[in-house]
């Protein structure tokens, strides 16, 4: 497919969140050895392409008939192994909301920003996978993973790492800092770090201590 950069209007005047539109790739590949028994395919996230996004950034141009929101199969790539295949799947919705800046610092600062995938497995040996949402959120990824669904990631596009960072940037609402304790109330230590004792009586024996 040949890329392009192509500038898409956005709901962001309007007070919507900015959204990208993506297809996803899914690659279906034969089991070989003793597993095809039971399991003759094995399906894996091969990708993530941006289809709309703001300005600037490069989009993927599927043609109208892949964008019905049903799988389609895709040609395969040069230098596939036999029987791979290569599904598509668009449009899937990417919303950027302002509450969830930290969430998409936190992949931005990753060592390989990304995509994240939810996706279920067929449920028949000649059925498709179903990606169902995709996210750039690392706090929307946790959840997911917390509750046992099936996550793959795929690395994003530099530009739109920028886009998002400076998105993110300027939302990004960090949590009032906690006042500080005050030192009356720090525990006094002696000098062997052990709690220091205090009395405020008069020490033991010095009751008329003087000379008679």
């Amino acid at each position: 497919m040949s890329q392009g950069v192509q500038a898409h209007p956005h709901n962001v005047a309007d007070g919507q969140p900015p959204t990208l539109r993506v297809g996803v790739v899914m690659r279906r590949e034969p089991v070989s050895g003793p597993m095809a028994r039971w399991q003759p395919w094995r399906w894996a996230l091969a990708d993530v392409q941006v289809l709309q996004a703001p300005p600037g950034i490069a989009c993927t141009p599927w043609p109208a008939e892949w964008q019905t929101g049903a799988a389609v199969p895709l040609e395969p790539e040069a230098g596939a192994a036999p029987g791979v295949q290569h599904w598509g799947y668009a449009p899937l919705n990417v919303a950027l909301h302002p509450q969830d800046a930290e969430g998409y610092l936190l992949n931005v600062t990753a060592p390989a920003p990304c995509f994240w995938v939810l996706w279920r497995e067929p449920e028949t040996d000649d059925g498709l996978a179903q990606p169902l949402i995709v996210t750039l959120s690392y706090h929307d990824a946790g959840r997911w993973l917390d509750a046992q669904e099936r996550v793959d990631q795929v690395a994003a596009p530099a530009a739109l790492v920028r886009w998002l960072a400076d998105y993110a940037q300027r939302h990004h609402q960090p949590e009032p800092k906690r006042r500080a304790r005050p030192a009356s109330f720090q525990p006094l230590t002696d000098r062997f770090g052990q709690p220091a004792r205090i009395s405020t009586g008069t020490p033991r024996g010095a009751a008329g201590g003087g000379a008679g």
